[in-house]
């Protein structure tokens, strides 16, 4: 069996949901690992990772892992 966390780079995101607003939140492409690429992000993206990290627990619940759907 294949270990999910081995999985293709782009096959995982790392989400932080809003503790305020369901359904809000930020999500930025990862390993299985939660390691995001912030040399691959924009620059726009990397400033969005950066706030979301600062608002955890504040703004924002601790990032998840999760799988990115696949179409």
């Amino acid at each position: 069996m294949m270990d999910a966390r081995r999985m293709a780079p782009g096959a995982f995101r790392l989400c932080f949901r809003s503790l305020f607003d369901n359904g809000r939140g930020y999500a930025f492409p990862c390993d299985g690992n939660g390691r995001v690429d912030l040399d691959g992000l924009s620059e726009n993206a990397r400033n969005n990772y950066l706030y979301a990290r600062a608002m955890v627990g504040r703004e924002l619940a601790a990032p998840a892992v999760e799988p990115t759907e696949l179409h």
